[in-house]
């Protein structure tokens, strides 16, 4: 559904698609759970300014066959707290949830936003997950393809659409911009990623103890009772069945750790330092495991597969057991291709029909090589910082951060400001002409 033309859209695009790698889920034995953005809230460790609301959405927006016009409870949440009011066509900034409950999202920089710019909230949890589910449950919603087939990011940004239009309707907020934020594969259209190794980042000795792991854990499999004592060394919550669950785990968590090497934690530093600091004559394998127990390990979606199944490119070599072997995956070849084959590129497409987006990276992030790097427009720009990982400006700010990363969301703040006054201009103008 398109959106009125007034409105002003503006995406703080940090571009990294979905955070897991495409491991099919009942083949990963779960270890932990990393960080992301923010630690997991329920709805009953919000404060009393957050409002949850459901929306009767629509569950297929692209056809018009008797059952496309089924609907489920999509979950939003308002806060009131900063905003100017309608009657002041004060902004609204909307959050596009990503793959996980909409309550994890509150606490990040869009409150800074909303208070520089008198702003309402308006968080919207992305289908398929949390308590936004299709077809009544988790059980049904993921049972075949039948029914997660309607799991796309099309299908979600036609959400997405619906639920800001609702909002303003029953606010009679026609008139206030809509800002979209969103973090990662929130904030993007699915763009390519790469895996970046250790080595560029830490020791010598870190990146050849890893590379030397994925034999080392195929030699120990081997043995009598060998699948048992890597489940015991590395503390699995259910006993192996292959070596390769394990060098699948593995290459996840160090793929996840380059992504979010953000201050102050800094996993990767963190886990080489573990891995270097081992007394002395530990094993291979010892020193992994030492690696590993100063992070929490992040648990993989099954929703969040389907869709690196379905729509999500990632050219990440071949496997995680060659993730220190494999060539370097080229973006200016896979971008030539694109054009070879379809005679477009990202470039293309943004430079002709896109106005008003913010394409933010980190270049610590392994992802960012598939991001906009460049400025493609007067309104299509791109800000970036060499020392920041994966969405650490949508973080939200503290007194602790360094000054490259404040300088960043000034620098996003500058941009805001200008296309708010921009669009109010236009408002304005507007106006004149119906009463003049």
């Amino acid at each position: 559904m398109a959106l009125p033309s007034f409105q002003l859209w503006l995406a703080l695009l940090l571009l990294a698609a979905v955070c897991a790698s495409a491991m099919h889920p009942r083949k990963l034995t779960r270890l932990g759970g990393l960080k992301r953005l923010t630690t997991s809230k329920s709805s009953s460790d919000l404060p009393p300014e957050y409002e949850i609301h459901h929306y009767r959405q629509t569950l297929d927006h692209f056809n018009y066959k008797p059952e496309s016009y089924a609907t489920f409870q999509q979950r939003y949440i308002l806060n009131y707290k900063y905003w100017g009011g309608a009657n002041t066509s004060s902004p609204i900034f909307v959050y596009t949830g990503e793959e996980g409950e909409v309550t994890d999202d509150v606490e990040t920089f869009i409150i800074a936003l909303a208070a520089r710019f008198k702003g309402l909230l308006l968080y919207i949890e992305h289908r398929y997950y949390g308590e936004s589910m299709p077809f009544g449950s988790e059980n049904q919603a993921f049972q075949n393809s039948s029914t997660l087939g309607y799991l796309s990011s099309e299908q979600a940004l036609a959400d997405y659409a619906q639920v800001i239009v609702h909002v303003k309707k029953n606010l009679s907020a026609e008139n206030c911009p809509a800002i979209a934020v969103g973090a990662s594969y929130g904030g993007n259209g699915y763009d390519v990623v790469v895996t970046k190794d250790f080595k560029q980042e830490t020791s010598e000795s870190c990146y050849n103890t890893i590379k030397q792991s994925w034999s080392e854990i195929d030699r120990v499999a081997a043995e009598p009772n060998g699948l048992t004592t890597l489940s015991n060394l590395f503390n699995t919550c259910s006993p192996l069945t292959t070596s390769q669950e394990l060098k699948d785990y593995l290459g996840f968590m160090y793929e996840d750790s380059a992504q979010y090497d953000n201050p102050p934690d800094y996993p990767v530093q963190n886990t080489c330092r573990g891995i270097d600091g081992a007394p002395e004559g530990t094993d291979i394998l010892g020193r992994i495991v030492a690696g590993l127990s100063s992070l929490n390990m992040i648990q993989l979606f099954f929703p969040c597969i389907f869709q690196t199944c379905t729509e999500i490119v990632m050219p990440m070599g071949r496997g995680n057991e060659t993730m220190f072997e494999a060539e370097p995956f080229d973006m200016e070849d896979y971008t030539k291709e694109c054009v070879d084959d379809f005679g477009v590129d990202i470039k293309t497409v943004l430079g002709n029909f896109a106005s008003n987006i913010i394409f933010s990276n980190g270049l610590r992030d392994p992802f960012s090589i598939g991001g906009v790097l460049e400025n493609i427009s007067d309104s299509v720009v791109a800000i970036h910082t060499d020392r920041g990982a994966h969405c650490l400006d949508l973080l939200s700010p503290t007194r602790s951060d360094p000054a490259w990363l404040v300088d960043q969301r000034d620098k996003e703040i500058k941009i805001i400001a200008f296309w708010l006054e921009e669009y109010y201009a236009k408002l304005a103008s507007k106006t004149r002409g119906r009463t003049g």
